[in-house]
């Protein structure tokens, strides 16, 4: 975003929320890549049915608790930045 210390507050404001709805419009056209995603939950999906085959709860509990949470910060955010319904979960 280009700044202008001479441009009135209002011009700047209104210029910034056309800014940020056009890249928003953007980011909800592009087509999402999602393999990497999917390599990953395949991996993580793969290291908790080890921990739970060998029996190591508290280490199931603690990595699958800390990709949860990981996962709903991406969504919160995915969220807040104006994507809803299957596109926010696929960005997330």
């Amino acid at each position: 975003m280009y700044f202008d210390e001479n441009e009135p507050q209002s011009v700047r404001e209104e210029r910034f929320a056309a800014e940020r709805a056009s890249r928003r419009e953007a980011r909800r056209t592009a087509v999402l890549d999602c393999g990497g995603a999917h390599i990953g939950a395949a991996i993580v999906t793969v290291g908790l049915v080890l921990l739970g085959w060998f029996g190591k709860t508290v280490a199931l509990g603690v990595v699958s608790g800390v990709f949860l949470l990981w996962f709903a910060a991406a969504l919160a955010w995915a969220y807040a930045d104006g994507d809803h319904g299957r596109h926010a979960l696929q960005r997330a």
